[in-house]
């Protein structure tokens, strides 16, 4: 599994290879779940989780979105360990009103166990709410994209979007480049890093069009109809997750050189886009 891990995030780093290996430490959820087959007696859940997801099915809050997960890491993890895991309802909020209704924020923690030793910690937290009824002349009027999630971790890179500046983390130890950000270097786990400003300049790597759903705040017609999302490989030599402008979406192509705009979504949000021209 740890492996399969790196293989698909990229992360070579040696820390996770040989016999003194260590799992990547924002693995620890992985040990908990139960694999195709699920856990061996049933759910997993237990009596008290499914009763107050009936509870609150019961006072109207029948939908569900996850809102953010935090994780603290106690001690690494090596092949044969044995893990066990305990989770508990930590906290149930008030009643909170937000843009998707009215509802509770359930936050559960699971405490994971590497041979009965406390390894890690992960907390999980969703909305438990009533959709709120749609106002659909105002969503005409203004359609808003979703906010970005701003943690600890990533704060530095929406520090420099306000300032129109893409900021890329640099290890001080090995100096690789990484994006998106992250706590430690994935080549040598070096914990310590600095940032470099991207020129702007990239080509299209891959991409993506999006038909459904419709959303208009992404479309620049304001319809909600087809967009294109691409993975830009800028000249440092790191790739972003953006949308491509300036150009129809069946025009854009793998290979065309685009370059970094800042786009103001609505009056609080500003993002990177990457606009191409029709000659490129």
């Amino acid at each position: 599994m740890i492996r399969h891990w790196c293989e698909a995030m990229g992360d070579t780093s040696p820390a996770y290879r040989g016999p003194a290996a260590t799992a990547p430490p924002t693995m620890l959820q992985a040990w908990t779940m139960g694999g195709l087959s699920g856990h061996p007696a049933g759910t997993g859940r237990s009596a008290a989780y499914d009763e107050m997801f009936a509870l609150l099915d019961g006072a109207g809050c029948t939908s569900v979105v996850a809102t953010d997960c935090e994780q603290e890491y106690l001690r690494p993890l090596r092949p044969g360990d044995r893990i066990t895991f305990d989770t508990v309802i930590e906290s149930v909020s008030p009643r909170k009103t937000t843009a998707l209704g009215t509802g509770y924020f359930v936050t559960t923690r699971t405490d994971v166990h590497a041979e009965g030793e406390l390894a890690g910690t992960h907390r999980f937290r969703i909305l438990k709410y009533r959709p709120a009824r749609r106002n659909e002349d105002a969503e005409r009027k203004a359609p808003a994209r979703p906010r970005p999630v701003v943690n600890r971790d990533n704060a530095g890179f929406w520090a420099g979007v306000a300032e129109h500046r893409l900021l890329i983390q640099r290890c001080t130890d090995c100096a690789s480049l990484r994006f998106p950000w992250l706590p430690g270097c994935n080549t040598c786990g070096g914990g310590e890093w600095d940032t470099v400003e991207a020129s702007g300049e990239g080509t299209v790597f891959s991409h993506v069009v999006m038909h459904h759903p419709p959303f208009p705040a992404f479309a620049p017609d304001g319809d909600g109809g087809p967009y294109a999302v691409a993975l830009v490989e800028l000249a440092e030599g790191v790739r972003i997750v953006s949308n491509v402008i300036g150009v129809p979406y069946d025009r854009v192509r793998v290979g065309m050189p685009v370059h970094l705009e800042f786009l103001v979504a609505d009056p609080e949000l500003e993002l990177p886009v990457f606009r191409a021209s029709e000659s490129g």
